[in-house]
């Protein structure tokens, strides 16, 4: 593990750059700083051969062609071993007919998951830990979500909050509740009220998407 991941556990925050690292994975070694450049959700599950984990990876498979077409690397992890992590992906290949195209982070002593943030610095297990963070081509973390053991997370929001994310930083929009790619975006409102006039549609004004 690099001295990258000598911060304080559960302070990562929108806004902060990624912590680097580089550790074993089902797709050989991994850095994160390899992935800049483009986009990147960085997720993590409690345990190998799990249910709700199986269901997320099995759909994350399956999504993966539209992640590629935002330009969307995927990359799981959690505290099982690297030998784990091959058996489990095995494992789901044989039952539900889907290979796991991204690479498994093995992290078997939470150094990862509490440099994240993912693991409390007091927790004994990764219990908890279903986090997954939303990181730009620079390496700067720009969304973030979090999930109890016993929640399974949505294949569908992760891909409509990545090009939420995406279209924002394209077209200086602000997105509203409950878009979806195509839907219309909010116009940004005036920042005084000399820019205002009593003919203008300035309130939440809704305009097309570029």
């Amino acid at each position: 593990m690099s001295d990258a991941l000598q911060v304080k556990s559960g302070s990562l925050r929108i806004g902060d750059v990624a912590p680097d690292f580089e550790a074993r994975t089902t797709r050989g070694p991994v850095k994160l700083s390899d992935y800049r450049g483009r986009w990147l959700i960085f997720f993590s599950h409690p345990a190998d051969f799990t249910p709700v984990c199986t269901t997320e990876f099995v759909a994350l498979a399956r999504h993966q062609d539209q992640f590629e077409a935002l330009d969307c690397a995927l990359l799981g992890l959690s505290v099982d071993s690297l030998y784990s992590h091959l058996a489990w992906a095995r494992a789901i290949e044989d039952k539900f007919d889907v290979k796991i195209p991204f690479p498994i982070v093995e992290d078997p002593s939470m150094a990862v998951g509490r440099a994240f943030g993912m693991i409390d610095e007091t927790a004994a297990d990764s219990a908890a830990m279903r986090t997954s963070y939303f990181i730009d081509p620079e390496g700067v973390v720009r969304a973030t979500t979090c999930y109890p053991h016993n929640v399974g997370r949505s294949v569908d929001e992760m891909i409509r909050l990545l090009a939420a994310l995406q279209l924002a930083d394209k077209a200086d929009v602000l997105i509203p509740e409950g878009w979806q790619p195509g839907d219309d975006v909010l116009q940004i409102p005036p920042l005084s009220e000399t820019e205002i006039s009593r003919e203008d549609d300035w309130f939440c004004h809704k305009v097309k998407a570029p």
